[in-house]
């Protein structure tokens, strides 16, 4: 997606600008994989394979057969497999004729009233200018007593895809939801400060050494191998208190009220 309503989440959320991949947006497919399968030697190999354990463990909560999905700015849709496997009709929304419902220059739907069961927005949030219009929409096209299933990010690197405006704390996210209508009832933090301080460093070297002509992209992925094993000791030795409130990102869970209707 490219409307300053809303940004798509197709490429990496958390690489600094584009300069880790470059201009070139990786395929939908490879997407799809990495994010399913976060590889050791991905400098954000940590965190996505927190959201995955998060977004699967939601998903074995809330998809059931019959229900009705609606990815809100789905770019690859890499977590589609979790809930089309579990019965769930999945449909994805974004700008273009390639997806199931479109997604209006003004940021609106071209989709029905409550004419889903779950909206899902992965690393989106944090790309939308006008997040008044993103949630008002997502309220709307959810059925009574309708979920939305939401990550963003807590802290990360600024990286405009194509605009970045927002991070938040987790206070500062439920406020935000429950402001326009969602009750939270779930909230998973996933990394903590000691992880992605290393993390974002690592993403940083990445940058400068896959600059370098032959050797490059060898060279990151080995030191990227090494940093993820001493960030996952990291997380391991956090607290749980400490990561709640200084996440990398946030996994939620929230309950649309037909009052706010």
């Amino acid at each position: 997606m490219t409307t300053p309503a809303t940004a798509s989440a197709t490429v990496e959320p958390i690489s600094p600008a584009a300069a880790v991949r470059g201009p070139i947006k990786p395929a939908p497919a490879f997407e799809q994989q990495r994010r399913l399968q976060p590889r050791l030697w991905d400098t954000d190999w940590l965190v996505l394979r927190g959201m995955r354990a998060a977004i699967d463990d939601m998903a074995y909560r809330i998809a059931t057969p019959g229900k009705v999905a609606l990815d809100f700015g789905c770019g690859a849709m890499p977590y589609a497999e979790l809930f089309r496997a579990r019965g769930v009709t999945y449909r994805g929304a974004d700008l273009g004729d390639a997806h199931d419902v479109a997604i209006r220059a003004d940021g609106t739907l071209a989709a029905p009233d409550r004419s889903t069961d779950l909206v899902v927005s992965f690393q989106v949030l944090e790309h939308v200018r006008d997040i008044d219009t993103y949630l008002k929409e997502a309220g709307r096209v959810l059925r009574d007593d309708g979920l939305m299933l939401l990550s963003t990010h807590g802290t990360w690197l600024y990286h405009p895809h194509p605009e970045d405006h927002r991070r938040w704390t987790r206070e500062g996210l439920i406020g935000e939801l429950e402001l326009r209508g969602f009750q939270v009832t779930d909230c998973i933090a996933v990394v903590g400060p000691l992880a992605w301080t290393t993390m974002i460093r690592l993403t940083c070297f990445a940058v400068a050494l896959r600059r370098l002509p032959l050797i490059g992209k060898g060279l990151a992925a080995a030191i990227a191998v090494a940093m993820n094993l001493k960030a996952s000791i990291e997380e391991w030795v956090t607290p749980p208190w400490v990561t709640k409130d200084n996440a990398c990102v946030y996994v939620t869970l929230s309950r649309w009220s037909p009052v706010s209707r």
